[in-house]
């Protein structure tokens, strides 16, 4: 069970009033799902975040997550089973898994909902980390792929080859096309959506190292890119120009721009610590320290909080999203990977 350390008593009131309140979540209502590693997918209501369900996944070690528009299906990358498993979230029941490749791990669906793209690393051993390691898939240069998985026929239609060690990934507004972050090689690639073909290719060797995380501007004017070995993020134009590079805490990770596009919130893995920057001048405002491994988080519904999904720790940490301060630290989570809200909300994992 979940419960918030902070505060103790009025927690305690909380979560007894919630458990006793208890009932499955529609799709309709505001929902926070959580993949755990080394458990299911933890179901939170964002208004009683004591509240809690776990939808057994059978141990398949899901890492990405992501939602399809109408809330109805939620989507889970697996990591110990190979596949794509399709969830109701009206019953929490599986009704379908679709298989992909060895080590499928980040995954966003196209705004619209007819496609999910779902990095994959054949080359993986898909162990976690080991603290103090490097991180986990640090692997050879075999390329990663990413399928592409038709939402109407619940099946992959394509694979694209990236490069060794493919990451984040991000749709350009034409609707067309689609970026990727290549770890391996330091590059960020365009590809086609039709045909997978490779129609740009961005070398970010003289700006940093190993980008991962990747974001594109609500105004699409900018994209930003973390790069995790240079404790930075790069900031590229529409046209995928280097604009700058603006200092981070160590090992960042999980990107995104808050909804209005006048924040950016960066989380620092390896740094403990949540950074928030002005998305136009790229000055930090803000800096929270959080638990360990902390690589994804998403805004709730309303946007009156960050949650962010702290591996190592097994907690989520909650943080007001109009002061940034810590308020609560929901424990016993699993190895929890990824993190996404419905409605819709900004994060490091999907858009509104």
């Amino acid at each position: 069970m979940i419960t918030s350390r902070l505060p103790a008593i009025a927690g305690v009131a909380l979560l007894a009033g919630a458990l006793a309140a208890w009932t499955p979540l529609a799709q309709a209502a505001d929902v926070i799902y959580v993949t755990n590693q080394e458990g299911g997918v933890s179901v939170l209501d964002p208004a009683q975040l004591g509240a809690t369900k776990t939808i057994d996944l059978d141990s398949a070690g899901p890492r990405g997550l992501a939602l399809t528009p109408d809330g109805k299906f939620l989507l889970t990358a697996n990591q110990k089973t190979s596949d794509v498993t399709v969830i109701d979230t009206a019953t929490h029941k599986i009704v379908r898994r679709i298989p992909i490749g060895k080590n499928p791990e980040f995954m966003r669906i196209i705004p619209g909902g007819r496609l999910a793209f779902v990095t994959y690393e054949p080359s993986s051993d898909g162990k976690p980390p080991v603290p103090g390691a490097k991180d986990d898939d640090d692997d050879d240069k075999t390329p990663g792929q990413v399928a592409i998985v038709d939402l109407k026929q619940w099946k992959v239609v394509r694979s694209v080859v990236g490069a060794p060690e493919t990451e984040g990934l991000e749709f350009l507004p034409d609707g067309k096309h689609f970026v990727i972050t290549n770890e391996g090689n330091d590059t960020v690639t365009v590809h086609s959506i039709a045909t997978g073909k490779l129609v740009k290719k961005v070398d970010l060797k003289k700006h940093g190292s190993r980008p991962r995380g990747i974001k594109l501007s609500p105004d699409g004017k900018q994209y930003v890119v973390t790069m995790e070995h240079s404790d930075s993020f790069v900031v590229l134009d529409s046209k995928f120009k280097f604009v700058k590079a603006v200092p981070t805490s160590v090992g960042p990770y999980g990107i995104a721009f808050d909804k209005a596009g006048k924040r950016i919130v960066v989380a620092s893995g390896r740094g403990a610590k949540v950074q928030v920057y002005d998305a136009v001048t790229h000055a930090m405002l803000a800096e929270v320290p959080v638990g360990k491994r902390c690589w994804h988080f998403t805004f709730t519904p309303d946007e009156s909080k960050l949650l962010v999904a702290c591996g190592r720790s097994n907690s989520v940490e909650v943080i007001d999203a109009s002061t940034y301060k810590l308020t609560q630290t929901l424990a016993d989570f699993k190895l929890p990977w990824g993190i996404v809200s419905y409605p819709k909300a900004s994060g490091s994992l999907d858009v509104p």
